[in-house]
């Protein structure tokens, strides 16, 4: 009989120290799943700012105007999603960064979308965050002095190019020379914003990088016409918004502020008319309003009329791409593939349904 007690007082002592730990494990847990449950549309709406990882060294991406305003395209795509969220385009915080520092700056999730010129790759989508749908359609390039007499990038063995390191640009320039079996002198610098002096400078013969980059840069210069950017476009640069990874919500509040930009222009709803839109007959302009339909606002958690707002503060795809990098930016003809669907271009959203 003693030896039988013994078995039941030790079977109970085992049982009492188990849920101790199980006990002790569950407040940690808890705090784990309350810390999880708080999304990032959550904590932007308590916080009462936007806070974008952006640029303000380049025209019509990111630039400081007369007034020290930073305007651009890819601060409008931060401005909108803060009027979307916000109700006020301009709740943003804009963080400036270099190239080099894209990738830990939205991994660490200290920023809630990253617009910044950024390539969408394989790698990138696995290991950075959550790309939205591609926004702009670029390619890299190379711009060299006119007094160099070079017409095209197949001519450019041995000569000394200025690149920014960390970059798809860095990347496929080697990957082109090689290719080519050409020579190449990488002129590398962490910043980008040191590189256009370098190459003014003379500190390398060449400057590449996007295509869109080169000509904002080159209107920049004293004497745009003594340089002249190369016919050849070496690679792919979809050009999106990024947001941290682990949360769906968030993400697919984003992709959905750019779809409605981009079906805006496509419904002719532009910044001036929206009232009228809204109140029109064309049901699909209706249902992105928020006037008929639905097409999610619910599940997303923001009202049902929040692209009013968004399209009155920045206006509608076309009119951010004018005002930035089109004739009243840096003049960057939109012909091609940045030109909407339905003429014939490739900026296209999933429907709003």
């Amino acid at each position: 009989m003693t030896g039988r007690l013994l078995l039941i007082f030790s079977a109970m002592i085992i049982a009492i120290v188990a849920l101790a730990a199980c006990g002790e494990s569950e407040e940690p847990a808890e705090a784990a799943m309350e810390s999880a449950a708080v999304s990032r549309l959550e904590t932007v709406k308590a916080r009462g700012t936007l806070i974008c990882a952006s640029r303000n060294d380049v025209p019509g991406y990111g630039s400081l105007d007369a007034d020290g305003r930073n305007v651009g395209f890819d601060i409008d795509l931060c401005r909108a999603i803060a009027a979307a969220v916000l109700g006020d385009a301009n709740a943003i915080q804009v963080n400036y960064i270099s190239a080099a520092e894209r990738g830990p700056t939205i991994q660490s999730g200290e920023v809630d979308v990253l617009v910044r010129t950024v390539t969408w790759t394989t790698s990138r989508d696995a290991q950075w965050g959550n790309y939205a749908h591609t926004m702009f359609y670029d390619g890299q390039g190379f711009m060299v002095p006119t007094s160099l007499g070079v017409d095209s990038a197949y001519d450019l063995s041995g000569a000394s190019v200025c690149v920014t390191s960390g970059t798809t640009t860095e990347l496929n320039l080697a990957d082109f020379f090689r290719e080519n079996s050409m020579q190449l002198d990488a002129v590398v610098f962490e910043d980008s914003s040191v590189l256009l002096d370098a190459y003014t400078e003379g500190q390398c013969d060449v400057f590449t990088n996007d295509r869109s980059q080169l000509a904002a840069l080159r209107n920049s210069l004293p004497d745009p016409n003594a340089h002249v950017i190369l016919p050849e476009t070496i690679s792919e640069e979809p050009l999106t918004p990024v947001v941290p990874h682990d949360d769906e919500q968030w993400f697919d509040v984003v992709k959905t502020v750019m779809a409605g930009l981009i079906y805006a222009e496509a419904y002719g709803i532009t910044s001036s008319n929206v009232a009228a839109m809204a109140a029109g007959e064309n049901v699909k302009a209706k249902r992105l309003l928020g006037t008929e339909g639905s097409f999610g606002q619910e599940t997303l958690g923001l009202p049902d009329t929040f692209m009013q707002g968004v399209i009155r503060s920045v206006g509608n795809y076309g009119e951010i791409y004018d005002r930035s990098l089109g004739p009243q930016g840096i003049d960057l003809p939109r012909a091609g593939r940045n030109e909407l669907w339905t003429n014939g271009g490739q900026i296209y959203a999933p429907p709003l349904r």
